[in-house]
């Protein structure tokens, strides 16, 4: 008959044993809370990465002066395009250059506060033409008149004076703004020397030469 080992069974001291369960309660505490911290930290993670947004190009904060007139490269331009449109046999007509704020918004105001039909989308501060940065054009016909015809071929070489002008005005750098899928605006160009809207109105504004 195997002897049973008398040390086998015997229970730890009572000192030990606690300090070993308070030991085991410790770990767990610690996981617990290593769990709660790595947890509040990939949280704050995700929150900061979906409401990341990228810098704003600095602003410099120096009052601007107000724009009221043409910008000087945009009148070159305008300059240069009526001279090669003429060459081509057209005469156009600069129907609006510079405009204010407040005559952008009298000009808003038409066909919903005021009689009229809309003509643009853009309340006053929103359009490139309050920074000097647009013109808008019109034909003049053999006989004078002024016409928005966009078939009219006055030169008539088979094709339309309107789209030729449009042609001119993209070589010498303007954008059209017939090409605008939301509001076109056929008689509308603009040289925006890549900025916004929102930067203009912030006071950033393109070199001068």
């Amino acid at each position: 008959m195997l002897e049973r080992n008398q040390f086998s069974h015997q229970p730890l001291p009572v000192g030990r044993a606690q300090l070993d369960l308070a030991a085991k309660n410790r770990r767990k505490r610690n996981r617990l809370l290593l769990f709660i911290i790595l947890a509040i930290t990939a949280a704050l993670l995700w929150k900061a990465i979906l409401t990341f947004e990228p810098a704003a190009p600095y602003i410099d904060q120096t009052p601007v002066p107000p724009v009221t007139e043409l910008h000087p490269i945009v009148f070159a331009k305008q300059t240069e395009l009526i001279a090669e449109t003429s060459k081509a046999g057209i005469t156009i007509l600069i129907t609006d250059g510079f405009r204010s704020s407040e005559e952008q918004d009298a000009i808003y105001a038409k066909g919903r506060t005021a009689e009229g039909n809309v003509v643009t989308q853009v309340q006053g501060g929103h359009s490139y033409h309050n920074y000097g940065l647009a013109i808008d054009f019109a034909l003049r016909t053999k006989q004078g008149e002024v016409v928005w015809d966009m078939k009219y071929d006055g030169n008539k070489n088979g094709k339309a004076d309107w789209m030729e002008v449009v042609a001119i005005a993209k070589r010498l750098g303007f954008a059209w703004g017939g090409d605008w899928d939301n509001f076109p605006d056929y008689p509308h160009l603009q040289m925006d020397f890549g900025l916004t809207i929102r930067e203009l109105r912030k006071g950033l504004r393109p070199p001068m030469e």
